[in-house]
C-alpha cells in the first residue's frame, strides 16, 4: 500500500534543508539570526538608558541611584556597551567571526549589568537578562557553525 510518503535515502543531518524560498538552512540559522536581532535590540535599549543616566533624567528611580554611586559613569557604561553590541549585531548578520565572540562578551557584561539593577527594576532586569542567556546560547551553540550543511 502505498502511503505517498517517501522515506529519504541520506540521514537527515547530512544534508542542507531546503526552504520555501529556494535556499538552504543550516543547523542552528535560526537561533544564530535571534541571536542577531535580540542584541541589536539589547544594544539600543542600553544605548538609551544611558543617554537617560547621563542627561539626569527622573528615568531611574531613587533605588537605582543608592545601588550606583554615579549613575553618570553608569550611563557611560551602558551607552557604549549598547553600541558595542548594536556593531556585533551587524557582524553577526555578516557571518563574521569576531562578532559572534564580540557578541558573547557584551551579552555576559550587559547580564552582570542588568543583575546589579535587578533591585531598582526587577521585572525589567529579569527580561534582559533572559534574553542575554538566550543570545549567548544562539552564539555558543550555533554562531559558529554558519559553513555545516545540516
Amino acid at each position: 500500500m502505498d502511503s505517498g510518503y517517501d522515506a529519504p535515502s541520506t540521514p537527515q543531518s547530512s544534508r542542507s534543508v531546503s526552504s520555501s524560498s529556494g535556499g538552504d538552512w543550516y543547523e542552528g540559522e535560526g537561533w544564530v539570526a535571534f541571536a542577531g536581532i535580540m542584541i541589536a535590540i539589547v544594544g539600543i535599549l542600553n544605548f538609551i538608558y544611558g543617554i537617560a543616566a547621563i542627561s539626569n533624567s527622573h528615568f531611574y528611580v531613587h533605588e537605582a541611584t543608592h545601588i550606583l554611586s554615579n549613575l553618570n559613569t553608569w550611563g557611560w557604561v551602558l551607552m557604549i556597551t549598547g553600541v558595542i553590541q548594536f556593531c556585533a549585531a551587524i557582524a553577526i548578520f555578516g557571518h563574521v567571526e569576531w562578532g559572534r565572540w564580540i557578541g558573547i562578551l557584551t551579552a555576559s557584561i550587559n547580564a552582570i549589568i542588568q543583575l546589579i539593577f535587578i533591585p531598582a527594576y526587577p521585572f525589567g532586569s529579569l527580561a534582559m537578562f533572559a534574553l542575554d542567556i538566550l543570545i549567548i546560547y544562539g552564539l555558543v551553540a550555533y554562531g559558529g557553525r554558519q559553513g555545516r550543511v545540516v
